[in-house]
């Protein structure tokens, strides 16, 4: 369904990282952490192991603990609800836009409580959620705002990389991402405080790193100035990643040529709502995702069977949180999540894709709605 782009580049970067010797955290994190933060308008990038250690070091460096209540989508991947659990934080679900699949300032303002003390915000599957109204907010109501940019490295908004500026910008290099390193993540920041002291929590909180030590003329003794954690990317990962990163701007233009030619397609299939770009924005499609007619008596399962039938590998909508038996109990009214989440279906996009594969994935979509009856 979704096939990273790697090949001979990325395994030669990676065996000569091998060959040098220094394979874990080193050169070439650091190389790789200073490249990406110049592509994203970043101040600041400190490489890390996963999104999810990204967007719990952004909620450690604000002090994000127990008793604090953190708003965030239910419609995301659980890691987003998971990362305010790991802080010991409540994680409250706010509602999306039926479009984007993103939290707006107006879903964010309807569930603030007196114990808000920020908010995670998703560019939902590379759609960039609208921030300028989203800082507005956070900044009336005295609250952090923290990007969840997962899957949308080269998505744009208002003309600029999602997340420029921004003071704390969690991303992921997961397979599944349009740029991967395999696994992995990163932090972006404005601050190059916080930047120096999430370098220093990735690796137990030492205050020099291993890498400065085999640099160093003299010797340097750590020491350890805070609780840490162990989030650290290697070198091997981080020399793919820089190999990735050359090649976002055709991976994205790949991308978008085959969402257009998918919204073309799709035209004939009627009531069949593809995911598009907002206003303010373009997405990466990093995932490419359709709302299924509102007259389709049929249920999402019946439509990824029915695909599996024709030998098209297809996803359920993105999850909901809140709807997981880790998350059950928790209060949330979100209907236009629920709606989303179980009449949606992710169809397989990737680099090779050809237009034989693209019309064989449309015509297994509307053999199966018909199938169903509507």
């Amino acid at each position: 369904m979704i096939r990273p782009w790697l090949d001979d580049a990325e395994a030669d970067a990676a065996g000569e990282v091998i060959r040098s010797g220094w394979v874990a955290q080193g050169p070439k994190v650091a190389e790789f952490e200073a490249e990406f933060a110049m592509a994203m308008a970043s101040g600041h990038g400190v490489a890390l192991s996963s999104c999810t250690t990204a967007l719990h070091l952004a909620l450690h460096l604000l002090g994000v603990g127990p008793g604090d209540e953190v708003v965030v989508p239910s419609l995301s991947f659980i890691a987003t609800a998971n990362a305010v659990r790991h802080a010991g934080a409540i994680p409250v679900f706010a509602d999306v836009d039926p479009s984007t699949g993103d939290v707006t300032a107006a879903t964010v303002d309807a569930v603030l409580t007196p114990h808000t003390v920020a908010v995670i915000a998703v560019h939902q599957g590379g759609v960039p959620f609208d921030a300028d109204a989203l800082d507005v907010l956070c900044a009336r109501r005295g609250l952090a705002l923290v990007h969840d940019a997962a899957g949308a490295a080269g998505a744009t908004y208002r003309g600029r990389p999602v997340g420029a500026g921004a003071d704390l910008v969690g991303w992921s290099f997961h397979p599944r991402k349009l740029l991967t390193t395999g696994e992995g993540g990163m932090l972006t920041t404005s601050s190059a405080e916080w930047a120096a002291r999430a370098r220093r929590l990735r690796e137990h909180g030492m205050n020099v790193s291993a890498a400065d030590r085999h640099r160093s003329d003299t010797v340097l003794l750590e020491s350890y100035e805070e609780v840490g954690f162990n989030y650290r990317m290697t070198d091997i990962q981080a020399a793919v990643g820089l190999v990735q990163l050359a090649r976002l701007p055709e991976l994205v233009a790949r991308r978008r040529e085959l969402a257009e030619r998918y919204h073309k397609l799709l035209t004939d299939l009627d009531g069949v709502r593809p995911v598009a770009d907002p206003d303010y924005g373009t997405t990466n499609y990093q995932s490419f995702w359709v709302v299924l007619p509102d007259d389709y008596r049929g249920t999402q399962l019946d439509v990824l069977a029915g695909l599996r039938r024709r030998g098209v590998s297809a996803r359920r909508g993105v999850m909901a949180a809140h709807l997981e038996p880790a998350y059950a109990g928790t209060p949330a009214e979100l209907p236009v999540t629920e709606h989303l989440t179980r009449r949606s279906v992710i169809l397989p996009l990737f680099h090779q894709m050809t237009e034989g594969e693209q019309d064989t994935v449309v015509t297994a979509l509307a053999e199966t709605l018909r199938e169903g009856g509507r």
